[in-house]
């Protein structure tokens, strides 16, 4: 049997299951689950006590035990005050102890005094938590909306690079698995979402527990293989400057291994050590800092490896643009490279590394950067590495071409040169393009 709520604790509990997304407050279906658990135990002690095997029987005009819903009060004598602890389920959203009263009248119990709200500490009347509300919701918008936007373009641009023979090169492949690693992401804060959110009923909760830890687990791997990947991009930037010769192919074996690799690596420890030591609801609550360490420090240790490269990127970069050994086409290719080099500051998320030890009081605006401009990210990756990529952009408008001319072989335009010029127009437009590409190669992009 589902549990009753009162109804000034109602908006308290769904308060508490929006805020949960920060992970300071449980889950409005772990909350029910524990009054469920509470209503069962007192059910089993009054029928026990019913029964006489918890001592003798209450006195015929006295109060019956009962369960109101909220908590579990024993049978008592007639004019004796009966005092109970908070609920449990209170207990988690307020971490604060405090106690009930009933009074056993002849008439039979009393009202509860002082008020729950007031005696447990559930504030029913402060704007802050529906202002937390509110701030989450929007919240919540902005990342489905950034993360939708991110999807479409990424399939998009991972659907080009795959499609074009001549962008085949590690650099790219490079880059169609970063493309990969941020559809999952999006993917995964998806499939979240709906398992977690989309209802909060306890028999829901139990027959989808283990499917619950299964997503939670694929969540955490998606994440964790997007910033390795991440790393894996300034690895391989970071190698192209500092190494002169090296075996691409190799390299790139490596790089897969260390982006799909270890992530699973550092995901499985966790799912076990979750298993043993912390395994309470869905796992989306990280109560033990210890266990959530397991998943949090290698990010942000591929970021902090992110900054180091970043770092000495520029370093090198600077240096070899001092030399004057650095003249004409050499010299745009490293200015082209340092201005990519900047570009990845955002990529790289060394915003994570600023809020990593940040306190509860910025959590909000630590919200805001990982999850509303966060969720943008795989956008601005598929533009920077695709979209303005002039090695894809000159590739595009080549099989743009081929293909308008073999829809239209007879334009008007193509008629009127022809007559103009003699045998020669097609010649020359055949001859064009040659001269495009040889021009097109020096806008061909490092990243």
């Amino acid at each position: 049997m589902r549990p009753c709520l009162p109804p000034p604790l109602l908006l308290g509990l769904v308060l508490a299951g929006a805020a949960h997304t920060v992970g300071s407050l449980p889950r409005l279906c772990d909350v029910l689950r524990v009054l469920r658990q509470e209503q069962d135990q007192c059910l089993h002690e009054l029928s026990r006590e019913r029964k006489g095997d918890l001592g003798p029987e209450p006195p015929g005009p006295g109060c019956g035990g009962l369960w109101d819903n909220m908590s579990c009060w024993p049978s008592s004598a007639p004019g004796q005050t009966v005092e109970v602890e908070c609920p449990g389920f209170l207990r988690m959203l307020t971490s604060r102890n405090g106690s009930l009263f009933r009074n056993c009248t002849e008439d039979g119990w009393s009202e509860i005094f002082p008020r729950p709200d007031l005696a447990c500490g559930v504030n029913v009347n402060d704007s802050s938590d529906e202002k937390r509300h509110v701030f989450l919701l929007k919240l919540k918008v902005m990342y489905t909306v950034g993360y939708s936007s991110s999807l479409v373009m990424l399939l998009v641009a991972l659907s080009i690079l795959c499609a074009f023979r001549k962008l085949h090169c590690t650099r790219n492949y490079i880059h169609m698995h970063l493309f990969v690693s941020f559809i999952l992401r999006a993917l995964s804060n998806f499939i979240k979402d709906a398992v977690l959110f989309s209802s909060d009923d306890i028999s829901y909760c139990d027959a989808h527990r283990v499917g619950c830890k299964l997503v939670m687990i694929f969540f955490q791997y998606c994440i964790m293989a997007n910033y390795a990947w991440l790393l894996v991009e300034g690895l391989y930037l970071h190698t192209l400057l500092v190494v002169s010769f090296f075996s691409e192919r190799k390299c790139l074996q490596g790089f897969v291994a260390l982006g799909w690799g270890s992530p699973a690596i550092f995901v499985t420890s966790w799912a076990i050590t979750k298993h043993f030591l912390e395994d309470v609801g869905c796992w989306d609550i990280n109560a033990n800092a210890s266990i959530w360490w397991v998943i949090r420090g290698p990010v942000i240790l591929s970021i902090l490896i992110n900054f180091i490269f970043f770092i000495n990127i520029l370093r090198i970069l600077m240096r070899k643009l001092r030399t004057q050994e650095t003249r004409g086409n050499e010299m745009d290719h490293y200015k082209r490279l340092a201005k990519s080099t900047l570009l990845l500051i955002p990529l790289f998320g060394i915003h994570y590394i600023i809020f990593a030890f940040s306190p509860e009081d910025a959590m909000e605006v630590q919200l805001f950067f990982e999850l509303a401009l966060g969720s943008f990210q795989g956008l601005v990756v598929a533009v920077l590495y695709c979209f303005l990529n002039g090695e894809v952009q000159l590739e595009v408008r080549k099989k743009w071409r081929q293909w308008h001319l073999q829809e239209f072989p007879l334009r008007p335009t193509a008629l009127h040169s022809s007559f103009s010029n003699g045998t020669s127009g097609p010649t020359h437009s055949m001859k064009a393009s040659p001269l495009e590409q040889s021009r097109g190669t020096y806008r061909t992009s490092v990243i």
